[in-house]
């Protein structure tokens, strides 16, 4: 059997970590104290694993790199950003491939599962465990890849019940690699006939989810000039049987608005300027600037535009029921409201307020703290928010007067509608 390490614990390699350390111990590894000292007492922040699996779990958490050295097969599992310019921020990549190959030894595997570009892993990687080492890849020591597919928040799609794709540097550690996963994933796993290809796979699985969504943004934006509601027409669409339920709105988090740069700059190095994708990038990314504007745009047809106009957002993080922040599109809302000389109160249940503060500078208020509003921005559909519906932005609203409300998510029912709202929706 092989001993496993983890390096990363976040919301990719804590469930990695559990799911291995269920059968067996396990090395867990983060560069982060705080993050490591929470997760020996018990708690996950991300709210990815609860208390009692996570206890369960045979893991020694650690931030000390001589840890990994009683580990035979590293598991790398760290971020893989873009920085300013939408350009690959391979940093903690590589930092992570530097601690690894330190404690590297002769019979080792090394498999990453971090989202990269075709060809990072052995172009970008292998180098640098080479040369923290002393060893080489092939006599020494090898590699594989197998990309991550975890969707934070999602109950239905755990990593042990997602197919697993692996790939390895050579046959022989292809078939450990398998015969690894395999012991945990109960979805079974899926051989990629080389590395270049299980990182290809990955990255695409992202890149088609953020066109998709662009199609349906663009749609969205036209459907508005014509004055039709655009989901309606997506619920007309959808009676046919092969059309692809996907919806508009707000693309941030760390996956599907980071990833399909890392395509496009692999791309250009090889001498190709990719249209499709770059265009349903910047269509996504303007989406926080267009709901703004939209909300402008509907205070002066309406007659609302007061001085003392009061601006609610419900929602911070990049998606529903999780605390990640990162990447978070409804800051680009934020944003555009303050280049219009308009501020926002925020509410977010499940972001942290000090790394909101930290991130954005942005205060996060209690809800309860909130009334007397004018415009209600439902950014993101926490369950604490879909469930109250009416309920909450009644609570939130003036009762005496017009308010708009703009559900991003068209999660309020239309039919139940106070008098006194006007209603938009992307």
């Amino acid at each position: 059997m092989r001993k496993i390490s983890v390096i990363g614990l976040g919301y990719v390699g804590l469930p990695v970590a559990v799911a291995f350390g269920a059968r067996q111990k396990v090395v867990g590894f983060d560069i982060n104290k705080s993050r490591v000292k929470l997760l020996s007492e018990g708690v996950d922040v991300t709210g990815e694993v609860d208390e009692y699996n996570l206890r369960k779990a045979r893991i020694n958490f650690t931030s000390d790199p001589n840890g990994l050295r009683d580990a035979d097969f590293h598991i790398v599992c760290v971020p893989t950003p873009v920085n300013a310019s939408n350009e690959p921020d391979l940093f903690p990549l590589i930092s992570a491939s530097q601690t690894v190959g330190s404690q590297l030894k002769k019979g080792d595997v090394v498999v990453y599962e971090s989202t990269v570009y075709p060809g990072a892993t052995e172009e970008e990687c292998v180098p640098v465990l080479e040369q923290h080492s002393g060893l080489k890849l092939g006599r020494d020591f090898t590699v594989g890849y197998s990309p991550e597919r975890i969707n934070p928040g999602d109950e239905n799609h755990k990593f042990t019940s997602i197919r697993k794709v692996v790939s390895g540097s050579d046959e022989k550690t292809l078939n450990i690699v398998k015969e690894v996963y395999a012991s945990v994933i109960k979805a079974g796993v899926f051989c990629a006939k080389s590395i270049k290809v299980a990182e290809a796979a990955k990255v695409i699985e992202n890149t088609q989810r953020d066109i998709n969504i662009a199609l349906m943004n663009e749609l969205s934006l036209i459907f508005s000039r014509l004055g039709i509601d655009s989901r309606d027409v997506l619920d007309a669409s959808e009676t046919k049987w092969n059309f692809l339920p996907f919806k508009p709105g707000l693309v941030g988090g760390h996956c599907i608005g980071v990833d399909p740069y890392y395509l496009t700059h692999k791309a250009r190095l090889v001498g190709y300027t990719p249209e499709v994708i770059l265009s349903g990038r910047r269509i996504n990314d303007s989406m926080g600037e267009y709901i703004a504007q939209s909300m402008l745009k509907v205070l002066v047809k309406n007659k609302m535009q007061r001085n003392d106009l009061r601006i609610v957002i419900l929602g911070m993080t990049f998606k529903e029921n999780v605390p990640d922040l990162r990447n978070s599109k409804v800051y680009d809302i934020v944003k555009s409201l303050d280049s219009m000389g308009l501020s926002a109160v925020i509410a977010d249940p499940y972001a942290d307020k000090t790394e909101m503060k930290n991130i954005y500078g942005l205060d996060n208020t209690d809800i309860n703290e909130i009334n007397m509003a004018d415009v209600v921005i439902f950014a993101v559909a926490h369950s604490s928010f879909v469930d109250q519906g009416w309920n909450l932005i009644g609570r939130l609203i003036k009762p005496s007067r017009p308010c708009l409300v703009m559900d991003i998510k068209s999660v309020l029912d239309r039919e139940r509608k106070p008098k006194n709202v006007i209603l938009w929706r992307l």
